[in-house]
């Protein structure tokens, strides 16, 4: 027979170790824990890390010497640009025309001689106003903002300029044509037709 203070002892031993190896395992799930919740936030990171993409659009004020194959351009304070438009036929690089006073968006390049050349000038005035299809009816306004008039599964919400392409919320288009009463806008699924609201012939005429 054991003595009693034989068991007593062992009893505080067996209590000791179950305390110890409890320990040990609620610092196991701790640690588990916590290197999980390290790997997950840098796995959220790693997926929103998308570099911007910079726009290399020029904006301006379209100047009065602006003539067929120049545009004269108004930026910043003040300061004058003058681009040069090649070819014959304008109309594909110009879209909505060149009138003095109204805004543009031209991209463009500088050749060797510090000349600077258009490849492609939007006429934003012209591009501001309401513009309906069967599927869409929308409002393109100054500062970015656009408002629908139609139940859409996703309208339009703002706008802007990349690169020459047109961007409406989350949709990229070339805009194809741009007309006094007609917008063309282009990407991989077509080409979409846009009649203008509340049109008014404007006699200025939109080729340049």
């Amino acid at each position: 027979m054991k003595p009693k203070k034989w068991k007593e002892n062992n009893k505080t031993a067996m209590k000791t170790t179950k305390k110890i190896t409890l320990l040990w395992l609620m610092m196991a799930a701790l640690l588990a824990v916590g290197c999980n919740g390290k790997k997950a936030q840098q796995t959220e990171v790693a997926d929103i890390e998308d570099p911007a993409v910079e726009d290399s659009t020029v904006y301006g004020v379209c100047g009065s010497n602006t003539a067929m194959s120049t545009l004269e351009l108004i930026v910043g304070k003040g300061d004058t640009l003058r681009y040069m438009l090649e070819g014959e036929d304008t109309t594909s690089q110009v879209l909505g025309g060149m009138f003095s006073g109204d805004h543009l968006a031209v991209v463009g390049y500088k050749d060797a001689n510090s000349e600077l050349h258009a490849n492609k000038v939007i006429n934003l005035t012209s591009l501001l106003g309401k513009w309906y299809s069967i599927s869409r009816s929308f409002e393109i306004q100054e500062g970015g903002t656009v408002t629908s008039t139609m139940q859409e599964p996703k309208p339009y919400t703002e706008w802007s300029i990349c690169n020459g392409k047109l961007v409406l919320s989350a949709d990229t288009f070339d805009i194809y044509a741009l007309g006094a009463d007609s917008l063309y806008l282009e990407n991989a699924e077509g080409i979409y037709g846009y009649k203008r609201r509340d049109y008014q012939q404007d006699t200025r005429g939109l080729v340049p």
